[in-house]
């Protein structure tokens, strides 16, 4: 397989998975820290990020592996309560900018170039104790710290990632609680905080524009995690519409705001008024962008950053009872086909990510892509040879390499019928044991 001049190959990783060092150097606290301190049956064997993979003491040798991969880009977050203790400009560390500096003019040197991003989950503890993603102040504090970012790094850093998988950030820490802080509001407090995570996304990228996008030239954009999804009988109109509503509240529910026209997809709208009334709220319980914040929401994205690792069936499933919940939300069951070949909550269904592809490129007007992570589960920890995993890798390489024969006008293949729209990278995402 030869893919075109200009494919990018990446590797991925957040900061309190890899870095450690957890209070070293004048960092504080964040959300992360506090949570699996606690331990109990939400933390894994109480097993912590305080040392993690020690990346923030031996970055040369994850240098040494990026260079003997020959990657293109590397993406990596910053750790914004390394960088600012408490969460504020009003204390600002050095060792933390003296370490990501070191970071990227490293790999630029080395002829990678990064991929930065500002937030992968790792809340400095002090603006969670003001409140977190549920307080509208979030909104102002981000920004300030964005273009703290922008400010301190922009001069090298031309692509920005603001906020990494805030679809899935929503929902497993105010749904389900297991992502700090922890404390469930099954069916509300997922929406108000996906609300905060959009408007911020929207300050900041607005600071980059107005401030430093001239001098800078760089890009900025969220990621967004989405798995494709089919219908689990083809033949059954409610599940066809079951993948519609699926995709919305997955996929939708951030990308049509930034990419369409700074609002929710309907469909969204109308199952949460519908599910909300019949459980006698007297609005709905997704909130709502005023006109003014929708123009500012609208256009907020200078390249579509998608995470996929998997895919799923579908079907109706009627919520008859008016259950409280997201999934409720939705009215769909959610399950792998038995067929295929899957590890924990990953199937390999390699094809899937050109179907999203092409799903991405005729609902968003065929956006520049990056996929900013892709990945498969390690099977055996104690063994290098890792079969399934290189076999993944394989199968999703060669779709992406059928549907880049697309951007250099070679004739398809026989099975070429899902051709997407222009991708410029594939990350694949580095996860240790520590929480994803």
């Amino acid at each position: 397989m030869a893919f075109p001049a200009g494919f990018g190959w990446g590797a991925a990783t957040s900061a309190y998975q890899v870095e450690g060092g957890w209070d070293a150097d004048g960092k504080g606290p964040c959300v992360w820290d506090t949570f699996t301190h606690q331990g109990g049956e939400r933390v894994f064997k109480n097993q912590t990020g305080d040392v993690a993979c020690g990346s923030y003491t031996l970055w040369e040798e994850d240098l040494k592996c990026i260079k003997q991969l020959g990657l293109t880009h590397y993406r990596f977050s910053l750790s914004w309560s390394r960088l600012l203790p408490d969460g504020t400009t009003g204390f600002i560390n050095q060792k933390g900018i003296d370490y990501y500096n070191k970071i990227i003019d490293d790999l630029l040197t080395n002829g990678v170039t990064p991929i930065v991003t500002l937030y992968h989950f790792d809340l400095p503890q002090a603006l969670e104790d003001q409140g977190g993603w549920l307080s509208e102040v979030i909104i102002e504090s981000f920004d300030k710290y964005a273009r703290f970012c922008f400010s301190t790094f922009g001069d090298r850093v031309k692509q920005w990632i603001t906020i990494n998988e805030p679809n899935i950030f929503a929902v497993m820490a105010y749904e389900f609680g297991v992502f700090p802080p922890g404390v469930p509001h099954v069916g509300t407090k997922a929406y108000q905080a996906a609300h905060n995570l959009i408007k911020a996304h929207a300050r900041s990228w607005h600071s980059y524009d107005s401030l430093f996008r001239k001098e800078q030239k760089g890009m900025v954009s969220l990621s967004v995690f989405a798995g494709w999804v089919e219908p689990a009988d083809p033949a059954s109109v409610s599940d066809q519409e079951a993948v519609k509503r699926a995709m919305a509240f997955q996929l939708d529910f951030f990308a049509k705001p930034l990419f369409i026209d700074g609002d929710y997809p309907e469909v969204v709208k109308s199952q949460v008024a519908l599910m909300s009334k019949k459980q006698g709220y007297s609005s709905s319980r997704l909130p709502e962008f005023t006109e003014e914040e929708k123009r500012m929401i609208k256009g907020t994205a200078d390249f579509f950053a998608v995470q996929y690792y998997t895919t799923h069936l579908v079907k109706n499933q009627e919520n008859k009872k008016g259950e409280l919940g997201l999934l409720q939300d939705v009215e769909v069951e959610v399950f792998p086909d038995p067929s295929w070949i899957s590890l924990n909550w990953v199937c390999v269904v390699p094809w899937g990510i050109r179907k999203l592809l092409k799903y991405i490129k005729d609902t968003y007007n065929n956006p520049v892509i990056y996929i900013t992570e892709n990945g498969f589960p390690q099977g055996d920890p104690t063994s290098f040879d890792d079969t399934q995993r290189w076999e993944y890798f394989r199968q999703t390489f060669q779709e992406l390499f059928k549907a880049s024969r697309f951007f250099s006008g070679e004739p398809p293949f026989a099975q070429d019928v899902y051709p997407p729209s222009h991708v410029d990278l594939i990350a694949a995402d580095i996860h240790p044991v520590t929480p994803r």
